[in-house]
């Protein structure tokens, strides 16, 4: 039985005549939380946004939980969740009006919604607002609520875009909790996009480390230290996108 819930060769992106991803192939097994680690324009959300069907590369395929990338796009959108980096809400309605709608989208039964609708909000501790209008929520609130709408349709497969931006620690902390959790004891298959290096390296099994549209290594957080030779991700991750400190010399020198 194949282990790869995803599993992706030769994956390319061109944006006119910008190439946004480079020759990228990828294996993500079953029940892993993977991280996409590297700076702002390494490629990262495209490459979230191709696993789950929203953008079709230039070139390159594979399969994601069994169906084809190319070919069965609907099948895919259907069982995965996705928390885009800026995530937009429909603010005149209140939290429990989206996520009912939401959970419509996937057809999921109207008792069943309810019922999901309010564990999610007690989870993220908003249950008392869920009558309120979106529009007075504040940004850790709003993130609360998009969260929420990854999860109602209970998917198998999870991609969170910066899962954490515009979160409190408190609440940061409780996503960090729910991803182990879901990952650990609900077998869920989570791919988190990010350049927060803590994050990455507290909640990930794996890490692709992109830099410029290619994969440059990929392991668990103790082996691209060892592949660098560090003692740190942090000093693994600039070691092997050849990042340095040279760019705030310059503007020093200004």
């Amino acid at each position: 039985m194949d282990d790869y819930l995803i599993n992706i060769e030769n994956i390319t992106k061109d944006f006119g005549n910008l190439r946004a991803l480079d020759d990228v192939s990828l294996k993500i097994k079953k029940g892993e939380t993977f991280g996409l680690l590297g700076p702002n324009g390494a490629g990262k959300t495209t490459l979230v946004r191709i696993l789950c069907a929203v953008l079709t590369p230039t070139s390159g395929n594979g399969t994601i939980n069994g169906l084809n990338l190319l070919e069965e796009k609907n099948g895919i959108k259907r069982m995965t969740g996705l928390l885009p980096e800026n995530p937009g809400t429909y603010e005149d309605l209140t939290s429990f009006e989206f996520l009912s709608f939401v959970g419509e989208l996937y057809s999921i039964e109207k008792k069943t919604i309810d019922q999901r609708i309010s564990d999610l909000l007690k989870l993220f501790d908003i249950y008392d607002r869920k009558d309120d209008l979106i529009s007075g929520f504040s940004s850790g609130m709003k993130q609360k609520v998009m969260l929420a709408s990854t999860l109602i349709h209970n998917p198998p497969l999870l991609f969170l875009d910066e899962p954490t931006s515009a979160l409190d620690p408190t609440v940061a902390r409780t996503v960090k909790d729910i991803i182990l959790s879901l990952s650990k004891e609900a077998q869920r298959t989570i791919v988190i996009s990010t350049h927060q290096l803590p994050l990455a390296e507290e909640v990930c099994d794996r890490i692709a480390l992109l830099h410029r549209g290619k994969v440059l290594e990929c392991g668990s957080p103790r082996e691209l230290m060892e592949i660098s030779g560090t003692n740190s991700l942090e000093k693994a991750f600039f070691k092997i996108t050849n990042l340095e400190s040279k760019d705030v010399e310059i503007l020093l020198g200004w």
